[in-house]
């Protein structure tokens, strides 16, 4: 066959198969045998090994080859992927609702509802029609480019249809069907491998797989539900938008809906809520959004949220199972927490072994036995947790949990304070599981962000002596690791870097990762905001603190106690002398800018074009400070419907008052703050 005969038939070879592949995976209608297709696949691959320089990148036999990556390189988001804020009743739904209404001013807004798929999210751009890269959500502004292992999912075109624009980004989620997860799984026992415990670590492990022929084999799927960026040819309402998706061979979920008004979405909720079961893939809840794309730029953002869509959140399923045993687990700090081990059960699409019981004061007033019968459930389709006990099951072999009077690791006396539900080992500096989870509290992402330093990193490093605490990190050198399970001499580097790079994490991370009890992100931010130093922090006393926005007595206790403790001293020292940054440079620039800056804003009651959080989230945008309660620092207090006793201190002290509307002027700039009370 001469080459530009080949390069004919190869063109339409691809095109029959890329029109076999929308049928099949997209629309679940096949027009061909699967041997028909097979031959058709045949016959590309054996043209394209005669003639390899005819090979594209948007072709079929492209979806699995190529080497394995080294990593996942970061992709900077061009529009955020936000996360959504959640409802999880009926009246939240309308209030939702209520708030869109009131800030377009209009009696109705239609919504598109969507089902919230449990998977993975996942940004993909087409340049001319051809697939060029997919990224992760990440954080929201960063993630990781995933190109080459989405682009073994089947349901995925590597080129789309019709006259798609030249440029675009669509959003979608990733799952693994619940039918291809079981036979997973089977897969695994079979070949004695450790069972995934639910659809979505399979799917979200299956993509950031390093070696692309692993992800294919995990028969992974897809549905998209965003155009996040069309070059400027945006259509008018999002309905609009799953339509044009579905045109360019990208698979919508069919079970979309445009409803006119609340009470057609509440009634979608409630169908779903019921039909969920008979799926087959992970629903955790409902999308509702605002149909209108122009009212949707026109409703914006939160910091974190868009205003113009909402998660409603299924209602926790439920199952029975029994109880094998009950056992203690130590946290971080010291707190001894009971675990019910369980019959595994299948419950929202995992398999549940075991359930945290919180605390002895539960165990005794749900009187949880060893043995017993009982119902879980996972509280927002997340956390297992014991609901009741089925005391008409007991055969009288049940036995009650007795909490240790010594830990249950170290040995170490335990103890129960006055006022407090927890009992706590005592040992604090040398209880193994407290240093344990101290580390990997140290390390999280939210704290020091150490990358690579896992639970089972971490056990090795401590079984081998290496380290005793997190201040032992920053001495430790790539020729000590290279000899521990799984660390070859480029993780071990890789590790090294990693941690060295945390030393110049901003203040607050390095409080949060303290792990100073009741001080978490919020705290840590404003001890860091006003102390800019860890040694001031560590010198002020508690009236000092509780001068502090937000910060109240409890809180001031802890950290003042904390402070003095002499190993706590030492801790710190050896993180200074290893070079970890412990201040913030002083902020002597230009103040913040907006209407609110230099002003502290308290929100109390109902508002109608906000959530509390959103209101707070306005107030930080325009320079202001947002706190949860009333003092005479207080500039102003924004009060909506039901305000509560923040009016009663507000008027007190004499501070102002403000309105909704007023609050809007201001943020718009139509209007001045008022003055600082005298």
């Amino acid at each position: 066959m001469l080459r530009d005969e080949a390069a004919r038939r190869l063109e339409e070879l691809r095109r029959l198969i890329r029109h076999h592949d929308y049928r099949y995976y997209v629309l679940n209608d096949p027009e061909i045998s699967d041997e028909a297709y097979d031959a058709l696949m045949r016959e590309l691959l054996a043209l394209e090994a005669a003639f390899p320089d005819l090979v594209t990148p948007d072709s079929p036999s492209q979806r699995v080859g190529g080497r394995p990556a080294e990593g996942f390189a970061p992709v900077r988001h061009t529009v955020p992927m936000l996360s959504l804020g959640n409802v999880f009743s009926e009246q939240e739904v309308r209030e939702f609702d209520q708030r869109v209404r009131a800030s377009l001013g209009v009696d109705q807004v239609d919504y598109v509802c969507e089902l919230k798929i449990d998977g993975l999210s996942i940004s993909l751009q087409f340049v001319d029609g051809a697939y060029v890269r997919a990224a992760t959500r990440g954080d929201g502004e960063t993630g990781e480019d995933v190109t080459a292992t989405v682009r073994t999912i089947r349901s995925i075109p590597l080129r789309l249809l019709g006259d798609p624009p030249r440029r675009v980004e669509v959003r979608g989620e990733i799952f693994m069907p619940l039918s291809a997860f079981e036979h997973l799984n089977r897969q695994r026992a079979a070949q004695g491998e450790p069972l995934f415990a639910n659809a979505r670590n399979a799917a979200a492990g299956a993509v950031r797989q390093l070696n692309p022929e692993v992800t294919a084999s995990r028969r992974l799927d897809a549905f998209f539900y965003q155009i996040a960026d069309a070059g400027g040819e945006d259509p008018a309402t999002h309905h609009q938008a799953l339509e044009l998706l579905r045109s360019w061979g990208l698979k919508i979920n069919p079970h979309s809906r445009l409803c006119r008004g609340v009470e057609e979405v509440l009634e979608y909720c409630r169908e779903w809520t019921g039909r969920r079961g008979e799926l087959d893939y992970m629903v955790d809840g409902v999308v509702i959004k605002v149909d209108d794309l122009a009212a949707q730029r026109r409703l914006g953002y939160t910091s974190r949220t868009p205003r113009w869509a909402v998660a409603y959140k299924f209602p926790a399923q439920r199952a029975e199972t029994r109880v094998r045993d009950i056992w203690v687990s130590v946290g971080r700090t010291g707190q001894l927490t009971p675990i019910a081990e369980l019959e595994p059960v299948m419950l929202a699409g995992t398999l549940v072994k075991r359930a945290s019981l919180h605390n002895e004061d539960i165990v005794r007033e749900k009187d949880v036995r060893i043995g017993d019968r009982v119902v879980v459930q996972k509280a927002g389709d997340i956390i297992p947790e014991v609901v009741e006990v089925i005391t008409s099951a007991r055969t009288g072999a049940e036995r009650p949990f007795t909490m240790p009077e010594r830990c249950p690791v170290c040995g170490a006396e335990v103890v129960r304070l006055q006022g407090e539900a927890a009992a706590r080992c005592t040992n604090t500096t040398g209880c193994p599981a407290q240093v344990r989870e101290q580390i990997r509290h140290f390390a999280s992402r939210e704290s020091m962000d150490i990358e690579g330093l896992g639970p089972a990193v971490i056990e090795a490093l401590l079984e081998a002596g290496l380290i005793r605490d997190a201040a032992d990190l920053y001495t430790l050198k790539p020729e000590q690791l290279v000899d521990l399970e799984r660390m070859g001499e480029k993780s071990a580097a890789n590790l090294v870097e990693a941690i060295a790079a945390s030393k110049d994490r901003p203040l607050r991370r390095l409080i949060r990762a303290l792990g100073i009890r009741h001080v978490g992100d919020r705290t840590a931010e404003i001890l860091a905001s006003h102390f800019r130093s860890l040694d001031r922090l560590a010198e002020a006393d508690p009236e000092t603190l509780t001068a502090l926005p937000e910060v109240g007595p409890k809180i001031a206790a802890s950290v003042h106690a904390y402070f003095r403790q002499p190993q706590v001293q030492d801790f710190l020292r050896r993180l200074k002398a290893a070079g970890v940054r412990t201040s913030d440079p002083e902020d002597h620039g230009a103040p913040a800018q907006g209407p609110l800056a230099g002003l502290t804003v308290v929100i109390t009651g109902t508002l109608q074009g906000y959530t509390r959080a959103e209101a707070e989230a306005a107030v930080q945008a325009a320079g202001g400070r947002a706190t949860s309660s009333v003092s005479r620092r207080t500039d102003f207090v924004v009060a909506g419907e039901n305000p509560g006793s923040k009016l009663d201190r507000a008027r007190e002290l004499g501070i102002p008052v403000l309105d909704e509307e007023t609050f809007n002027r201001i943020l718009r700039g139509e209007a001045a703050p008022p003055g600082r009370p005298g």
